[in-house]
């Protein structure tokens, strides 16, 4: 496992607990952003490009015939294949968490319907479903099993707000734990009906849910009605006959207490659980693998990456799978540097190789997200509020208007860059120098030519200097520059000029006596 730093370039305050990722075909996609989407990206989805540990947030569009979609936070996702031979796979996202802080108990899929080097479309269509419709919550999964040729969702646990005969304008967004009912779901036809199985007592919040073939494990998860995280494990098996759907849960032995963990697939037939708490405000820093295989479930620890101290002393932690053994990590900034970002983000690399398609062909888990029992509420006011850096949607920016150099080679830029022949800054053993530092060194820029940037810690420059130097408007030269710069800028030195002193002539009564020689010339002059 090899844990890294990463830096989001644009729109970083969008990127907040509650927000899901999509991976299509290698590529992940951001949803579920904090705040309603703004006129340039009205869809609210966004290619998360990765290279170079650099993340930038590129926007996507919508089809013609697409429905609108809100930005849900802490909502159910899942993998989705019509049929067993299809070759491309679609999204199923449910419930989830208005800005307005209203729940949705809409289903809706994602596909992707064109895709080029520049921009990749999408396609959002609502599916209405009849019977016994879920009600609207967040916190919970959603599964597709696969049995006889045939597909189904499976939907289980979450949070609801309490009915509104029991809300009061001081418990206005009070919630509780639904009711522990399995509800299939045809996506075909629409088609809802819950099951009540014996098993399954209480409600269940941000549990972790692993799906393969005809068989559902659900693994610990948070009971609010009691507080605890008990150590569950459940095996739901769904039969898909001509006729009636049949619905079976046995609680197996092994199970693990946690909550809002994260889910990566590293092969075919094992997953690693990441993240998570164990209690309140404590977080569960044990990663687990879990094997499937044989119609068996086997949980067992595994060696843990390296935590850094920032990740080990954060109250909370927030994150989603990008997929292929890959969970992308948030945790709070430090309020103590000078310039502090509201959140700072990491990659987990748990496979050391990327994984085919064909090795996530039947399996689908539950978007974990951060518990919000486990850190402080967002207002309902916060819920509205961009940050400056969320604002630079407006005006003509780079990010509004998408520009086609944004594809080029980035591999000489940045802040990951040999600035000159002695540069000792690597990325994987670089730590703050400054005190205004904390996830990238200070930079400086150089007027020599056309301009570079260099580290001002590889430039020896002290900190005073370095601020004096920024927050001035004069021209600053590397050390390999500097000499040249002189040389261009200072004159050479010039002798001055000698220049031979004017005698004044002088007239008669002016107390100097006039030579014979200079007599006789003043005689030419006035005759």
């Amino acid at each position: 496992m090899s844990l890294q730093m990463v830096t989001v370039s644009n729109n970083i305050a969008l990127i907040q607990p509650g927000f899901s990722l999509m991976n299509f075909d290698g590529q992940v996609f951001f949803f579920g952003q904090k705040g309603w989407p703004k006129r340039s990206c009205p869809t609210g989805v966004f290619h998360l490009d990765v290279k170079h540990n650099h993340v930038k947030l590129k926007p996507t569009i919508f089809s013609k015939d697409s429905c609108y979609l809100p930005p849900l936070r802490y909502p159910a996702t899942c993998t989705f294949k019509g049929n067993l031979e299809s070759e491309k796979h679609q999204y199923i996202i449910h419930g989830g968490k208005t800005p307005n802080n209203e729940l949705s108990d809409k289903i809706y899929v994602m596909s992707i319907v064109c895709k080029n080097n520049k921009r990749v479309t999408f396609r959002c269509t609502e599916k209405d479903l009849v019977g016994d419709v879920p009600e609207a919550r967040y916190g919970h999964s959603i599964n597709v099993v696969y049995s006889r040729g045939k597909s189904m969702g499976v939907l289980f646990g979450g949070r609801s707000y309490m009915p509104s005969t029991h809300r009061t304008t001081e418990k206005w967004n009070s919630v509780a734990d639904c009711l522990p009912h399995v509800f299939l779901v045809d996506f075909e036809f629409g088609c809802a009906t819950s099951y009540i199985l014996p098993e399954l007592q209480d409600g269940l919040s941000f549990h972790v849910s692993i799906a393969k073939n005809d068989t559902i494990y659900i693994l610990g998860g948070h009971s609010l009605a009691n507080n605890i995280r008990p150590a569950n494990l459940y095996r739901i098996r769904v039969d898909l006959p001509l006729g009636s759907p049949a619905v079976n849960c046995t609680v197996l032995p092994g199970g693990i207490s946690v909550s809002s963990a994260i889910l990566t697939q590293t092969n075919k037939d094992e997953f690693v659980i990441v993240g998570g708490y164990q209690l309140e405000n404590q977080k569960r820093m044990i990663c687990n693998i879990i094997s499937l295989e044989d119609n068996k479930i086997e949980i067992r620890e595994m060696e843990t990456p390296d935590w850094t101290p920032d990740i080990k002393h954060s109250k909370i932690w927030f994150g989603s799978n990008m997929g292929n053994g890959t969970v992308f990590l948030g945790i709070p900034g430090d309020n103590k540097q000078v310039v502090s970002e509201a959140f700072y983000f990491y990659t987990l690399k748990c496979a050391e190789e990327d994984m085919n398609e064909e090795q996530t062909t039947f399996t689908n888990s539950q978007s974990s997200t951060e518990d919000p029992g486990d850190s402080t509420p967002f207002e309902d006011s916060e819920e509205f509020c961009f940050s400056a850096e969320a604002n630079s949607f407006d005006g003509d920016d780079e990010f509004d208007t998408y520009n086609e150099d944004d594809e080029e080679d980035e591999s000489e830029t940045g802040y990951w860059i040999t600035c000159c022949s002695t540069c000792d800054v690597d990325i994987n053993t670089w730590v703050p120098f400054y005190s205004t530092e904390l996830n990238k060194p200070a930079m400086i820029y150089c007027s020599h030519g056309d301009g570079h940037w260099v580290h001002a810690q590889c430039m020896d420059l002290a900190e005073r200097t370095l601020i004096h130097l920024s927050a001035g408007s004069n021209k600053y030269y590397c050390n390999e520059h500097v000499e040249i710069a002189r040389a261009l800028h200072t004159p050479q030195r010039v002798l001055p000029l000698k220049k031979p002193p004017m005698k004044s002539l002088h007239k008669k009564g002016s107390g100097k006596i006039l030579t014979p020689a200079k007599k006789s010339l003043l005689r030419r002059l006035f005759d």
